[in-house]
């Protein structure tokens, strides 16, 4: 199904139908039922982890998990979401990149490695479809989007073909192709989605430019959440924060200005939501660049988001 920027209310009314359908439809005898997560975000939760550093438990396929992995597009291009299902495996980090019928992997990593095994050990009855869809860089406030990326629903480029189209725009057209196609494990039986979270690592662009735009951020993210779980049709849809962190190693300063406002911001967001949660060992983790965590701290990450998710669930 082809759909173009200006009918967002259309893929809206596509999402409501096909998540419908996937409640109704006749399910056979040997279909699978799979739980789903949305991996979303800018730089660290797209992944700057080294394969080559995996443990051997990560580094080869994590059976009874799935991903949908769409190649990040910017701002004010063709809407992409472009992906397919396959089994997860090492190689979705960045540089990874999807045509929607060849994956092409990467030599990093992110946190869905070990989101799914840990979710795959605390449920072992339950298989994992995850998706993501990430963009390096990228803000929710359109302020603080640069040339990398906005996820405001919104934004609106001042010219240019495509300047209606974003991040949130490429999430919806994400989510949409990861459901057109639901036998997941190609078995020639229709699977049953059943979404049960969002988890979301960002704010560190919004923390960059101006007091302003960093005292939004709670009154933004929360915005995001809510549009993201109508998506994905369910209200109170469990969310997992991960908390922005500061590595202080470029020139001795931070990094991230307004760091701290931001940090309050997610804080509060969850505070006032009953069914998030706030991961906040990042603070504790090592880093491969002052931007981006090392090896072992994705693997954490992405372990604390399982526990969290699963106690939310």
């Amino acid at each position: 199904m082809n759909f173009r920027p200006l009918q967002r209310s259309c893929v809206f009314q596509w999402l409501i139908l096909s998540w419908g359908i996937l409640a109704t439809v006749p399910v056979a005898a040997n279909a699978e039922e799979f739980d789903v997560i949305y991996l979303g975000g800018q730089s660290n939760m797209e992944g700057f982890g080294y394969v080559k550093e995996l443990p051997a438990e990560l580094g080869q396929e994590i059976p009874g998990c799935y991903i949908f992995h769409a190649h990040a597009s910017l701002d004010q291009q063709p809407i992409g979401g472009k992906g397919q299902w396959s089994p997860l495996k090492p190689g979705h980090g960045v540089g990874f990149t999807s045509d929607g019928t060849t994956n092409n992997y990467s030599d990093r990593f992110g946190v869905e490695l070990s989101v799914a095994a840990e979710l795959r050990r605390l449920r072992p009855d339950r298989k994992i479809a995850i998706i993501k869809y990430a963009r390096n860089g990228s803000s929710i406030h359109q302020g603080a989007a640069g040339s990398w990326g906005c996820w405001e629903p919104d934004f609106l480029a001042q010219a240019g073909e495509h300047r209606q189209v974003n991040q949130y725009d490429h999430f919806l057209a994400t989510i949409q192709n990861a459901t057109t196609n639901v036998d997941i494990d190609q078995d020639g039986t229709v699977d049953t989605l059943n979404p049960i979270g969002i988890l979301w690592m960002q704010g560190e662009s919004d923390a960059m430019y101006s007091v302003d735009i960093a005292q939004q951020y709670d009154a933004n993210l929360k915005r995001l959440m809510d549009l993201m779980r109508a998506s994905l049709r369910e209200d109170d849809l469990p969310v997992v924060i991960g908390r922005i962190s500061d590595s202080g190693i470029k020139d001795n300063k931070k990094i991230w200005t307004h760091g701290e406002i931001v940090r309050g911001g997610q804080a509060s967001f969850v505070e006032n939501d009953p069914a998030a949660r706030l991961v906040t060992t990042t603070d504790t983790y090592g880093y491969s660049d002052p931007y981006h965590y090392d090896s072992a701290g994705y693997i954490d990450l992405g372990r604390q988001f399982a526990k969290n998710l699963n106690e939310l669930n």
